[in-house]
């Protein structure tokens, strides 16, 4: 026979629960009426105003000159701005590859800068200008003659310095790291002829559409011509297949031709004369 239980019985327990169901409730009200107390004294006061504004990865420019483009001033609520207005300002500069700005903690911002790096400088008129790896040209000068890149020579047209940063994104950093000037010499016959000199000393004839493929060979050739007892440094040309002739023939068959070039000028001359006298 089940057991019947009284309703006399169950409502004291029905009471405890009920009164601890209002209780709950009452505190749940009291603690978001307090949390919107706090959040509106957060907002009246100081101490939602920027305090700290950190800036990461500034190398071509400094700190203070992102902080200028992104507007942002320690006066100002950390809430006021919006995040994708403040990348914008600093991505307008054209040597900015990428910025992220995001809100630390309750009153400070960090912008992370990623800069397109300096792979090369430009000489115009006796100043050096940093080309970044998009081809831009760094409008900050160097009067001092730069050892951490190579020197462009006559790289005015766009199109070829483009052309000739993506060999050297390509190049081994160990070779790449061995140049220290390269020169655009084209020609009618040969457009694309470049002349790079070395940090160890040679000179290297090359191609500016196939720079990359053949100069990553650079410290296998010389280690083959620094193998030989008595070797001289000279002109390495990767034009065509590979080649090396030392300074000492090289210069001296130029001499040669010249003297050549001249002497025949001078016989010309000379004919010119005793036509005329005739």
């Amino acid at each position: 026979m089940e057991k019947v239980i009284d309703i006399t019985e169950r409502v004291p327990a029905m009471k405890k629960r009920r009164k601890r169901r209002t209780n709950f409730k009452f505190i749940a009200l009291i603690t978001l009426f307090l949390f919107i107390i706090l959040l509106l004294l957060y907002f009246q006061s100081s101490y939602s105003d920027i305090s700290k504004i950190d800036v990461h990865g500034a190398h071509l420019k400094d700190e203070e000159f992102y902080i200028e483009q992104s507007t942002l001033k320690q006066s100002d609520s950390i809430w006021g701005f919006k995040i994708a207005d403040i990348e914008e300002n600093i991505a307008k500069n054209e040597w900015i590859k990428s910025v992220k700005v995001k809100r630390q903690l309750l009153n400070g911002v960090q912008i992370t800068i990623e800069e397109w790096q300096k792979v090369a400088y430009i000489s115009r008129d006796g100043v050096y200008y940093p080309i970044l790896d998009n081809g831009v040209i760094f409008d900050e000068s160097n009067e001092f003659v730069p050892i951490d890149a190579p020197i462009f020579l006559r790289f005015e047209d766009e199109a070829l310095r483009k052309k000739i940063l993506k060999q050297l994104a390509l190049l081994k950093p160990e070779v790449l790291s061995l140049i220290s000037q390269m020169n655009s010499n084209p020609t009618e016959a040969d457009p694309y002829a470049i002349t790079l000199y070395m940090n160890d000393g040679y000179e290297v004839r090359a191609e500016s559409n196939t720079l990359a493929e053949k100069l990553n060979y650079y410290p296998s050739i010389i280690a083959q011509i620094e193998n030989e007892e008595s070797f001289e440094k000279g002109i390495i040309d990767i034009e065509v297949g590979s080649y090396y002739r030392p300074f000492s023939e090289e210069y001296s068959l130029e001499l040669k031709t010249d003297g050549e070039n001249l002497e025949g000028e001078e016989q010309d001359d000379k004919q010119q004369d005793e036509q005329a006298s005739e």
